[in-house]
C-alpha cells in the first residue's frame, strides 16, 4: 500500500512549548483519515507541517515518498480547505474557485470547464456568477472545497471545515465529503475536535494529545478499545473505572473503559451486581443518561428509549457482559 504522508520523529516547537512532539503517523494513498483531539493538542499544527504553512523543528515527513521539508506550500501537492473558507469577497464563485488554475498559467477556457466540472460535483451547478456575500455557509463551505479540488491534489487537507455550519448542515456535508472523496480517491486529512465527526468519516482516526499521539486506529478500534485512559474519556465520554472496581467486578487487573450503553439498569432487588444510587437524568431523545453513583464513583449509563427509567434517589444495581470491560494498555 502507498504512503501518502509519513511522519517520521517529527516536532514542531515554540520556545517551551512543544506543539507537536516526536510524532510518528502513516497515512496511506486513498484514506479518510482524521487527527482528533482537543484544542492545543497539536493536530492542526501537524497539518499545517503537511501543507507547508510550517516548517518541523525536527525529523522528517515525506509526501508520497518526497521530502516535504524547506518544500514551499505552492510546489506541494496538497490543498486547504479552512473553517473560515478564505474566500475573496470581490470574486465571483467561478473566479474564486479557479483562481489557483489562473495562477498556474492554465487557460481561461480550459480553467472555466474544469470550474464548472467541480462546481457540479459539489452541488453547485449554475452558481459561478454569485459573489460569496450571496452564498449561505453551507454554499460557501462547497465552494472552498470545489477551490481546493479543482487544483486536483494528491491529498487534501481539511482544518475544522465543518465547525462554522448548524447541526443538520453540518450532518448533510460529513455524508457529501465522505461520498466525495470515495467518488475522487483523493487522500483527506481531516482536522476535528468533534468525536462523532472522527467517528463517523474516517476510516482510521489519529488521537492527539499535548503534542503527542495517543493512538490510531479504526473508529471501531478507537471506541471499544481505547488504549488510555485520555482515549476513554474524550472519545464517546466512558466511563473510566480504576483497577480495584474492574478486578472485582471482571477478575481483570488494570484501569478499565466501560460504554455507558453497556450498561443495564435493574431493580435493587434483582439480585446480582454493582449496588448503586441514580444521582440524575438527563433526556437526549432518542435516549436517556443516567448519572449513577457507585463504590463512590460517578457512572453514567445510556437507557434506549422506551427503557423503564428509574427515579433519582432511587436505589438500583448495574450489570454490564464481562467482555464489555476494556482493560486498558496505559493507566
Amino acid at each position: 500500500m502507498t504512503t501518502a504522508v509519513s511522519f517520521q520523529s517529527v516536532s514542531r516547537h515554540y520556545s517551551a512549548v512543544k506543539a507537536v512532539d516526536r510524532v510518528d503517523l502513516d497515512v496511506q494513498a486513498g484514506e479518510f483519515f482524521a487527527m482528533l483531539g482537543p484544542s492545543g493538542s497539536g493536530k492542526t499544527t501537524s497539518l499545517r507541517l503537511i501543507a507547508g504553512f510550517e516548517q518541523p523543528t525536527a525529523g522528517h515527513i515525506e509526501i508520497f515518498g518526497e521530502t516535504a521539508e524547506g518544500v514551499p506550500p505552492y510546489r506541494r501537492n496538497v490543498n486547504t480547505v479552512f473553517q473560515d473558507y478564505a474566500l475573496f469577497p470581490h470574486l465571483n464563485v467561478l473566479d474564486n474557485v479557479a483562481y489557483g488554475l489562473m495562477v498556474r498559467g492554465v487557460p481561461r477556457a480550459e480553467r472555466h470547464r474544469a470550474t464548472e466540472e467541480v462546481l457540479a460535483m459539489v452541488k453547485l451547478p449554475g452558481y459561478g456568477d454569485r459573489r460569496p456575500g450571496q452564498l449561505s455557509g453551507g454554499q460557501r463551505q462547497r465552494v472552498a472545497l470545489a477551490r481546493a479540488l479543482v487544483n486536483r491534489p494528491k491529498v487534501l487537507l481539511l482544518d475544522e471545515p465543518l465547525g462554522a455550519l448548524d447541526l443538520k448542515l453540518r450532518e448533510q456535508m460529513q455524508e457529501e465529503l465522505k461520498s466525495l472523496q470515495r467518488q475522487l480517491g483523493i487522500t483527506f486529512v481531516f482536522v476535528t475536535h468533534d468525536q462523532g465527526e472522527a467517528l463517523s468519516m474516517a476510516d482510521r482516526v489519529a488521537v492527539f494529545s499535548d503534542g503527542r499521539i495517543m493512538q490510531v486506529g479504526t473508529p471501531q478500534e478507537i471506541y471499544q478499545r481505547p488504549a488510555s485512559r485520555f482515549v476513554a474519556d474524550f472519545v464517546g465520554s466512558s466511563n473510566v473505572l480504576p483497577p480495584d472496581f474492574v478486578q472485582r467486578y471482571s477478575g481483570q487487573r488494570g484501569w478499565g473503559s466501560l460504554r455507558p450503553e453497556s450498561i443495564r439498569i435493574q431493580a435493587e432487588a434483582a439480585g446480582d451486581g454493582v449496588p448503586a444510587r441514580v444521582v440524575s437524568k438527563s433526556y437526549l431523545g432518542a435516549a436517556t443518561r443516567v448519572v449513577l453513583e457507585a463504590e463512590g464513583l460517578r457512572i453514567n449509563a445510556i437507557l434506549p428509549a422506551g427503557a423503564r427509567l428509574p427515579e433519582d434517589g432511587e436505589a438500583v444495581v448495574l450489570t454490564f457482559n464481562r467482555e464489555n470491560m476494556h482493560v486498558m494498555e496505559e493507566g
